[in-house]
């Protein structure tokens, strides 16, 4: 029985068909490099850091907690999970005479960084006590005093000042003139929080926190140590004098974090693409591998059988299968993890070129992603090859022929009943959708779409079986080709189930992501255009001037003006079960909210704008639903900086998905902000000439499509992850198709020599491939259709909106890659043959 070895028969079935063995190495590699993408991603933003650059020469910080913490009851008892903040959490500047007097401080020193306009222009506003620590120097005069400032070459050079001179420059705290007391240079500390080239001024540091919009708060605490003194001592000295003041020390990397706040949202996108997305994508991956095996090893049921007529036993078997694995799932799973390094290092571009992800984050690549994504195949080969090749080794081999000649009329009944409670659980998951709202109703789509395609594959044969007889009456008037073409296809329903399986994949995942995000921008857009009735919208990129809202309600004309201060809070929403904060656009309005009704009109659907002031709030029915609040409720949630508040709801309005979920008073919002600025004015009567001083002047719809601009941008990620799933499942489909064909080598021969044509077969082949291809699409489409109805419903309160050219382009490739995936090879097994 020497040559029956296991390891001898595997290399041999490599050797003697290398058709199955390239498919299944070629899907084994794609699902590395989909694992090991996603790896690396989520790997990076566990371990993302930013290196600290205006407080490098500070090596202690003092700032407060840049997140909301939610304390939530869990199966495993109280969780406490963290939440990026909207803007800056500040600290009690006081805070720095009791750090200076730790053991080991040289001094301790608030530092403020806020914007200041200039003329049109935009500065970078600090106290000037931060030249301690950032390398800035004087060039010419001196330090600032009450009502002073110091300037950048380039700040004076626009205001045309020198040392002497008054400029006039606004602050959240008004505008003012100021007597320039000095010139600097800044230093590297300085030009970093600048942004590097914009202009510099430095105010003292008694006044800085007014003039900032924060009094008595510093952004942070820089702590400089004596001579000779070991950081990590002195941190432990400052952490032990500020204890019980709720502000976090940081040395090292943890400085960097409290000057760049993108930081915590790169590290949230990372690990949501990594590992949401990432989870979701090996999920697929490992999918379509395992059909891709077991496809293979189907394939070779003959040869099982005639293996167990003249003596293998079905150990042997079981074993050559794990052999085969074992030489083919290491391989490719390596060369697999190359194009996914790649992948994840274009992707992590493309988000630090979209302002995601600091540039100063590296990308870190480690082995443990590599040997998870190789591992991952390799399990994935083993499992469904010891699956499929379960009942060729185990049957008796006169019977193991006669499954090998004629196919299974059904699966098994453990696979239909799971088939069938998957159908189940995917209705009964469609119907909680289309009760639920928005992040619930999202939840629950995405068991819908992955419940549905698990039925799809395990009921696949029934499935297949049912297509083709629906098709095959469609296909009666294309003559003996499309008739044979039907017949082979009721025939091997598992050879026509493998090969529809990942179109319905691909069409299923890229429709239900793009047409989300086609969907949500309708109805967005919609909203805005419908939501401005202002015929005057004013922009300005530094930041609108203090008092634009009264400055154009002076003008001729002009009915009613209402600036808006933009920014977000969040608001502690239940998401299946659980508590979470959700981050809410939200609005801070000058005026009164009759005044907003006059220039903007939020669909209010019960309770009054006219209420909203100090302590009360309007927000959107979504925001609403899923805070379970009404006209009259109190209202949690955390303002932009971390500040808790309980405003009284008193209004509910439709249109928050195109213009703010939440609506406030401006006055509620400014002292939590780092920019004081107001970025739109909304205007109704008068003519826009009067306005133009006051920043860019457009009409409603010229507003309406620069916002869809910014909302398309935030859409990049939606057709990445489309892309990267739908790409994948393509090249299984085609790969699958091309496997199926190259194995029909002695069918296609017996079809030549009973007389059929060259052309006759080809023709039947393509018949094939339309009928797979039209069968994966419909089937795609349907569950992208129940996915998307009940989360579009629960998100939105409209229905899909699936654009006509976009979906025939994504059916059109469906077939168009099918046609080509049958038509190639079996032009070329066919001339093989004449040959």
């Amino acid at each position: 029985m020497r040559s029956f070895a296991p390891n001898g028969l595997a290399r041999a079935a490599v050797r003697f068909k290398p058709a199955s063995f390239v498919g299944t190495f070629v899907a084994l590699m794609m699902s590395a490099l989909i694992v090991a993408a996603c790896g690396i991603l989520l790997e990076t933003g566990a371990r993302a850091s930013v290196p600290a650059e205006r407080y490098a020469k500070a090596p202690v910080v003092v700032a407060a907690d840049q997140s909301a913490r939610l304390v939530t009851d869990t199966i495993d008892g109280p969780e406490e999970t963290a939440y990026p903040l909207p803007d800056t959490a500040r600290v009690d500047a006081g805070l720095a005479a009791k750090a200076a007097r730790a053991p080991g401080a040289e001094a301790a020193v608030p530092d403020f960084t806020f914007p200041v306009r200039q003329g049109d222009g935009a500065l970078t506003g600090h106290g000037w006590g931060s030249h301690t620590f950032t390398g800035t120097a004087l060039s010419a005069g001196a330090a600032p005093r009450s009502g002073e400032v110091v300037l950048d070459a380039a700040a004076a050079r626009t205001a045309k000042a020198g040392v002497g001179s008054t400029v006039a420059l606004e602050t959240a705290a008004g505008r003012a003139d100021f007597r320039v007391s000095g010139l600097a240079e800044a230093g590297a500390g300085d030009t970093v929080a600048a942004g590097g080239g914009k202009a510099t001024a430095w105010f003292a540091d008694a006044e800085a926190p007014a003039l900032a919009g924060h009094p008595g708060k510093a952004d942070a605490i820089a702590v400089l140590t004596a001579d000779g003194a070991d950081t990590d001592a002195l941190a432990a000295a400052v952490e032990k004098v500020l204890t019980g003041s709720g502000a976090q020390v940081l040395t090292g990397d943890g400085r960097g974090e409290v000057e760049d706040r993108g930081l915590a949202y790169a590290k949230e996108t990372l690990i949501a693409l990594g590992g949401s997305f990432g989870g979701i994508a090996t999920l697929v991956a490992v999918f379509t591998a395992a059909g891709t095996v077991a496809l293979a090893v189907g394939q070779r049921t003959r040869e099982f059988a005639l293996l167990r007529a003249v003596g293998a036993t079905p150990r042997q078997i079981r074993r050559a299968v794990a052999a085969e694995a074992l030489l083919v799932a290491p391989l490719a799973g390596l060369l697999g993890c190359l194009p996914g390094i790649a992948l994840a290092n274009w992707w992590f571009g493309q988000l630090q070129d979209r302002g995601a992800v600091p540039e100063t984050v590296e990308l870190h690549v480690s082995w443990l992603p590599l040997l998870i994504a190789v591992g991952t195949g390799l399990l994935t080969a083993l499992g469904a090859g010891w699956m499929a090749g379960r009942r060729p080794a185990k049957i008796k081999p006169g019977q193991a022929l006669t499954e090998a000649s004629v196919e299974r009329l059904r699966p098994g009944v453990i696979r239909i009943v799971l088939g069938l409670g998957a159908v189940v659980g995917g209705a009964v998951l469609a119907g909680v959708a289309a009760s639920a709202a928005g992040a619930d109703a999202a939840n629950a789509s995405l068991g819908v779409v992955m419940l549905f395609m698990l039925a799809v594959a395990l009921l696949g044969p029934l499935v297949a079986r049912l297509c083709a007889a629906l098709f095959g009456l469609l296909l009666r008037g294309g003559g003996a080709p499309a008739a044979l073409a039907a017949a082979n296809s009721r025939t091997n329903a598992r050879r026509l189930a493998s090969a529809i399986t990942p179109i319905v994949l691909a069409m299923a995942f890229a429709s239900t992501l793009v047409f989300m995000h086609t969907s949500e921008s309708q109805v967005a857009a919609e909203q805005l255009r419908d939501g401005i009735t202002a015929d005057h919208v004013v922009t300005n990129p530094a930041g609108l001037p203090a008092g634009a809202a009264d400055r154009a309600a002076r003008a001729p004309g002009v009915d009613a003006a209402v600036s808006l201060l933009d920014t977000q809070v969040l608001v502690p929403v239940d998401s299946g079960g659980e508590t979470s904060l959700q981050g809410s656009a939200t609005q801070g309005i000058s005026g009164s909210g009759a005044q907003l009704a006059e220039v903007q009109d939020l669909d209010v659907r019960s309770g009054s704008l006219d209420r909203v002031g100090a302590g009360r709030i309007a927000i959107d029915k979504t925001l609403a639903t899923a805070a379970k609040a009404k006209v009259g409720d109190e209202l949690p949630l955390y303002l932009p900086d971390g500040t808790e508040a309980r405003p009284e709801v008193v209004a509910v309005y439709g249109r928050g998905l195109g213009l703010a979920a939440v609506t406030m008073d401006r006055a509620s919002l400014a002292g939590h902000v780092t920019s004081g600025f107001d970025s739109t004015l909304l205007v109704r009567g008068g003519d826009a000439e009067p306005l133009a001083a006051l920043g860019e002047v457009t009409d409603a719809s010229g507003y309406a499509v620069e916002q869809n601009v910014d909302r398309e941008l935030g859409a990049w990620a939606n057709y990445m992850m489309a892309a990267v799933l739908g790409g994948f499942a393509a090249i299984a489909a085609v790969n699958t198709l091309v496997m199926t064909v190259l194995d029909r080598r002695r069918e296609l021969a017996t079809l030549r020599l009973v007389g059929a044509t060259r052309r006759q077969v080809l023709r039947m082949l393509r018949w094939e491939s339309l009928l797979v291809s039209a069968a994966g699409v419909a089937l795609g489409t349907a569950i992208a259709m129940i996915t998307l109805t009940p989360m579009m419903r629960g998100l939105t309160g409209e229905s899909p909106h699936i654009p006509p050219l976009l979906y025939v382009t994504f059916a059109a490739t469906a077939v168009s890659l099918g046609l080509l995936a049958v038509a190639l090879p079996a032009r070329a097994v066919l001339r093989d043959r004449e040959a």
